[in-house]
């Protein structure tokens, strides 16, 4: 009985850890010096704390067991507020958002330029960079954890490379088969 007891203790335990794996945010010049030791891509999670849509994708999409492992295995993973007061630095040039207004920290306030030299017109916006910072793509909007598999592994895969087309990613897409989890 105490054998059972202390098994179903250590499997609850192994459960409760499982389920509290997170995706590992580190910052984008973290992000750099590791693709130094370990070359991965990168996705940036570019983010505003008043967009109800960026909060569903953090309590939904970035909570999936399925898209943590995925993301923890193959990306670095940065989570960027891109309306925020950070400087960074990122391609040996500093960046900041000098028109920030402390007084709006929480609603809208000005663009972080690193958000501009992303392209960011919508919130929120995943960018894919590749193993040297070169930027792929932006990916704008909330995507459940099946609608981000695609463009996981599109981008982990290299398949983009050979999407040159519209048409060539309509089928693309239509031909994939998603595997994750949707909860």
């Amino acid at each position: 009985m105490k054998r059972l007891f202390a098994l179903v203790v250590i499997a609850s335990l192994s459960l409760s850890v499982t389920a509290q794996e997170k995706i590992k945010w580190v910052s984008i010049e973290e992000a750099v010096a590791l693709q130094k030791k370990n070359p991965k891509k990168i996705i940036v999670d570019m983010y505003t704390v008043w967009c109800g849509p960026c909060k569903l994708l953090d309590k939904k999409t970035f909570q999936n067991p399925d898209v943590v492992d995925y993301v923890n295995k193959h990306f670095y993973a940065v989570k960027f507020n891109a309306e925020g007061n950070d400087k960074v630095k990122f391609k040996d040039k500093t960046f900041g958002n000098p028109n920030y207004d402390p007084a709006r920290a929480s609603k809208r306030n000005s663009q972080h330029e690193l958000a501009k030299y992303f392209q960011v017109r919508a919130y929120p916006t995943m960018v894919f960079l590749d193993e040297d910072q070169e930027f792929l793509a932006p990916i704008r909007g909330y995507k459940t954890p099946q609608q981000l598999e695609l463009y996981l592994k599109l981008f982990k895969n290299n398949d983009h490379k050979d999407l040159t087309t519209q048409e060539a990613f309509d089928e693309y897409y239509s031909a994939f088969k998603p595997e994750f989890s949707g909860e």
